[in-house]
């Protein structure tokens, strides 16, 4: 079955090949990182052949949630080097330029077993941690063979995925043999990985991640991120700003009709508008100027300053969540569309009003938490976006409260990282205090 595995990867990559070498060319993409997924790293990554702990965060979502670890990590295992990889340029560059603690980041291999193999020769790990749902056949399979402990942290199996891997369940009953531990994020999302194979003496429960990844409001780190984005955002007091946050192909058009009903009555409303993927900021930029808008991009803005425009393109990365903190209200995309959701958290820390669509499968736990606490609002499709945006922003009170509402659950909900810590200990066979009930199947 693995060597059926590996001819569908290397059939896939001979189909998508156009697609890629499109994409290489009219975007840039896959050209330098070529090198690195093939498992070729610089002669500098590893001179000295160190041991290490090696975090992969497919992108930027994972790589902001695995930063939770990461002073722990280097404060406990002071011996051992500690890399980062990730998949996509997004995630490069966000570990790249925000993450601490990390000795050096890489593009993650394709999972092929000569290539993992010559990855595994370089970063020499001794403990592998694959972030939420990232499960590589061949690498996991490798890293047993050589002794290399394994965990899955932030674990989540979707409603999206689910059946897909139950279809594939004899394989990855042996897949996930190889893995050592499972910390997962809820009780829904253990069950379904036990049912798709998994030992349920190796699962257990320890919380979403993401919830202590986030960091306080008014901490050094989020005061020099403040000090540092918002001096091109000098928003004057009472002007209500509406994010549309991490927004997807046919997200765009429903919130620039919001925000129309929005300027007929509140005149001075600003937009802002993140699309999730940079080779879309010029397709967004043209949507709202055939809206009717004045537009202008973030990279464009001058500093200390009040932008003079209706409608301003985010086309930076890594500023939106430090962005959240002049929003009035915060629309959350990849929910209208059926893409399963994105983040609500980084909002919720600010204490911000949240709305998102119907899709929230990548966050379903955490998105039914915040319904059921009243502290965000979700709307059915793009016609309901109107109407929340616009009764929120004329409504302190119903903001108020939501935010109030989504701070509180974001503190309440903080320890996964302590539990997921001591099972790295228990992995790296350490003196670390501290034990986690495995989970345990109730029939």
């Amino acid at each position: 079955m693995y060597l059926l595995y590996s001819v569908l990867i290397v059939a896939f990559f001979a189909v998508m090949s156009p697609y890629l070498a499109y994409q290489a060319v009219r975007y840039r993409k896959y050209v330098r990182s070529l090198p690195q997924r093939l498992g070729y790293l610089p002669l500098s990554f590893n001179l000295d052949g160190d041991e290490s702990i090696w975090i992969h965060a497919v992108s930027v979502g994972e790589v902001l949630t695995a930063r939770a670890l990461l002073p722990e990590l280097r404060t406990r295992y002071p011996r051992l080097r500690v890399f980062l990889s990730t998949t996509t340029m997004t995630g490069q560059e966000i570990a790249r330029n925000n993450l601490q603690y990390v000795d050096a980041v890489f593009y993650f291999p394709f999972d092929l077993g000569f290539i993992v193999n010559r990855t595994l020769a370089l970063v020499r790990p001794r403990l592998f941690i694959m972030m939420e749902t990232e499960i590589w056949p061949n690498l996991l399979r490798a890293c047993r063979r050589a002794g290399v402990k394994t965990m899955l942290v932030n674990g989540r199996i979707s409603s999206r995925s689910y059946p897909r891997y139950r279809l594939a369940r004899p394989f990855f009953r042996r897949v996930l043999g190889d893995v050592d531990r499972f910390c997962m994020q809820g009780d829904e999302s253990a069950r379904r990985i036990v049912d798709i194979g998994a030992d349920p003496s190796r699962v257990a429960v320890t919380g979403s991640l993401k919830f202590d990844s986030l960091e306080v409001p008014g901490a050094p780190a989020v005061d020099r991120g403040r000090n540092r984005v918002l001096r091109y955002f000098r928003v004057s007091p009472g002007r209500p700003v509406v994010i549309a946050a991490s927004t997807l192909k046919g997200e765009e058009e429903p919130v620039f009709e919001a925000f129309q009903r929005i300027r007929a009555t509140i005149t001075n409303a600003l937009l802002i508008v993140a699309p999730r993927r940079p080779e879309r900021f010029d397709e967004v930029e043209r949507l709202a100027r055939r809206s009717g808008w004045s537009v202008a991009r973030r990279s464009e803005l001058p500093v200390d300053s009040e932008p003079r425009y209706d409608v301003v393109i985010l086309d930076t990365i890594g500023e939106l969540a430090q962005l959240y903190q002049v929003a009035t209200a915060v629309f959350v995309g990849g929910s209208l569309v059926d893409a399963g959701g994105h983040n609500i958290l980084e909002p919720a820390v600010f204490g911000k009003a949240i709305v998102f669509g119907p899709h929230m499968q990548n966050f379903a736990e955490i998105a039914r938490t915040f319904l059921d606490n009243g502290a965000a609002i979700q709307v059915r499709n793009g016609r309901e976006l109107e109407p929340a945006l616009v009764e929120l922003l004329r409504n302190p009170i119903r903001r108020a409260s939501l935010g109030a509402a989504a701070r509180a659950l974001v503190e309440a909900n903080r320890g996964a990282r302590s539990k997921s810590l001591a099972v790295i200990a228990q992995l790296l066979q350490t003196d670390e205090p501290g034990h986690v009930v495995p989970f345990r199947v109730v029939h």
